[in-house]
């Protein structure tokens, strides 16, 4: 049986977002010095959570999107939203997701460079692995 936190939820999300999302969307987990040619991003960012102990994971995550404009970055974090409720029930990348839950619901937050604009929410995913 695998253990708790044995499922990267990061590399997870990467990959099924940026099967979601398609080519035209950047999905990663950090950001670089070439964000500015590369947009959209979404950041995907694990920022705690809990665990039953044995097999249940609680990931919370932050997922930032990085666009040219307001409004495409909040149209595209409205996508993820959508995207993230559907998730339970599903199994992905070897993890059965339960639950998925906006803690904080997609909403500007500040950026230094003023060449784009920034997008995020907060989530928590109720995730095991399959075996």
């Amino acid at each position: 049986m695998a253990a708790v936190g044995s499922v990267d939820v990061e590399v997870l999300l990467i990959g099924w977002l940026q099967e979601q999302l398609g080519d035209g969307v950047v999905v990663r987990d950090e950001l670089d010095n070439n964000l500015l040619n590369e947009l959209p991003t979404v950041q995907v960012e694990r920022v705690g959570g809990t665990d039953d102990g044995l097999r249940l994971d609680r990931a919370l995550v932050d997922i930032d999107v990085y666009a040219a404009t307001r409004g495409d970055a909040a149209d595209l974090a409205a996508v993820i939203r959508g995207l993230l409720l559907r998730m339970p029930g599903s199994t992905v990348a070897g993890a059965v997701i339960g639950r998925v839950r906006t803690e904080s619901a997609p909403a500007a937050r500040p950026y230094e460079n003023t060449g784009l604009r920034r997008v995020g929410g907060t989530y928590s995913l109720y995730l095991h692995p399959v075996s």
